[in-house]
């Protein structure tokens, strides 16, 4: 969301390398249908600018370079968030070395149950410069 929103931050910058293909994300399918729904959203597009086509072609390209998780487990309810639990199972499921969010506090418990890093965009961006 953030990178729609505020294309010149962090979260934009992101994007732009996993769609260049200097950065990998995974995807399931219960998360890229959660993308789609919030960032369909008129609040969402308003921001953005982005038509609800221009968003759909969006997903479409971040789908197409993302590599696809199946969920063979499932741990919920772990986070507040059924949302995040999406994106949490997502990591686990395909051995995400870190979560990218600016949701850090939510996911602590992720961090201690399963290792999984989480980093706010600037400081993934950072981490990628320096790689």
């Amino acid at each position: 969301m953030a990178a729609i929103r505020g294309p010149s931050g962090a979260s934009a910058t992101l994007l732009d390398w996993v769609l260049a293909g200097k950065a990998s994300v995974l995807i399931s399918t219960p998360l890229l249908l959660e993308y789609e729904t919030v960032m369909t959203r008129e609040e969402h597009r308003l921001v953005s600018g982005l038509t609800a086509a221009e968003v759909n072609t969006l997903l479409d390209a971040y789908a197409a370079v993302a590599h696809p998780v199946e969920f063979f487990f499932t741990w919920r309810p772990i986070l507040n968030d059924p949302d995040d639990e999406m994106v949490l199972e997502t990591a686990v499921n395909g051995a995400a070395d870190a979560i990218v969010t600016f949701n850090e506090r939510d996911f602590q418990r992720a961090i201690a149950r399963f290792g999984i890093e989480i980093l706010t965009p600037r400081i993934a961006c950072g981490r990628l410069r320096t790689q």
